[in-house]
């Protein structure tokens, strides 16, 4: 069974730097395409940057880019996301997928697809 569990989240003030843990157990992570999606209260859910089986990083919220990292640890199975400069609107949970969907236009997250974990709160105060 494949699962995924999210850790890291937490309250900080803008400006500061945050790093999200994806656990993944069930298969292996340098076998996976994994994504970050996040989810603010009154927002559509939305993909933010995915690293792929190949190595391949992609970026689709453009107000990441330059702030927002994402890298693998094969060894331990985990995928993090790096969030630095964080913003108020940064604020969401945050959850990671096995499998993600690109072009999803929904306010509600895509669970209909792949493996997602419980998701973490990131809250950044100005």
């Amino acid at each position: 069974e494949v699962q995924l569990v999210e850790s890291g989240g937490d309250s900080v003030t803008a400006g500061g730097s945050l790093r999200l843990s994806c656990t993944v157990s069930g298969v292996g992570v340098a076998d996976s395409d994994i994504g970050w999606y996040r989810h603010a209260p009154g927002q559509k859910c939305e993909l933010v940057l995915v690293i792929n089986s190949d190595g391949g990083i992609y970026y689709y919220v453009d107000s990441v880019k330059g702030r927002f990292n994402i890298s693998r640890d094969n060894t331990k199975n985990t995928v993090y996301l790096q969030m630095s400069s964080l913003q108020s609107e940064d604020t969401a949970v945050y959850y990671c997928v096995k499998q993600y969907l690109v072009g999803y236009d929904g306010w509600e997250c895509p669970r209909f697809i792949g493996h997602w974990g419980q998701g973490t709160q990131v809250t950044v105060s100005s």
